[in-house]
C-alpha cells in the first residue's frame, strides 16, 4: 500500500489510539484530572507521539522524517514514564497501566521499524547515485 497521506501510516493510527487511551484514563478519574502538571505532561507526550509522525511525513525528506520518528519514539517513552506516576498515585489501575504501556510500546516499535526501512531507502538511494 502506497502512503499518500500521514493518516495512511500505521504508526500514526496506533499513536492516535494511544492518545485516546491516555485521555480516557485521565477522564475516568477526578483526582487524576486535578493533577494538572501530570495531565499536561502525559497528554503532551501522547499527542507529540502522534503529531511528530504527521509532521515528519510532510517534510518530504526521509532524513528529516527519521528525525521526527525518533522524536515520536521518545515521546512514547515519556508516556510510559508518566504512567508510573499515575499508577503510583493510584490514578490508574495496573490493568489500565499495562494497556496504555503496551500501546506506547507498539507505537515505539512501529516507529523503529519505519526508521529502519527509511534508513535502508537512504542507503539504497546513495548507492544508486554514487559516482562511478
Amino acid at each position: 500500500m502506497k502512503i499518500t497521506r500521514f493518516e495512511d501510516i500505521e504508526a500514526w493510527q496506533e499513536a492516535r489510539k494511544l492518545v485516546n487511551l491516555v485521555y480516557d484514563a485521565i477522564n475516568a478519574n477526578e483526582s487524576f484530572q486535578k493533577d494538572f502538571r501530570l495531565v499536561n505532561q502525559l497528554q503532551g507526550a501522547a499527542v507529540s507521539s502522534m503529531a511528530n509522525i504527521a509532521e515528519g511525513f510532510t517534510r518530504k525528506s526521509n532524513k528529516e522524517f527519521i528525525q521526527y520518528l525518533f522524536i515520536s519514539k521518545s515521546s512514547t517513552a515519556e508516556v510510559q514514564s508518566h504512567l508510573y506516576v499515575a499508577l503510583d498515585q493510584r490514578y490508574i489501575t495496573q490493568e489500565i497501566f499495562d494497556k496504555i504501556y503496551a500501546q506506547a510500546e507498539k507505537v515505539s516499535k512501529m516507529n523503529s521499524g519505519f526508521i529502519k526501512y527509511l534508513n535502508s531507502q537512504l542507503k539504497k538511494h546513495a548507492r544508486l547515485n554514487k559516482p562511478k
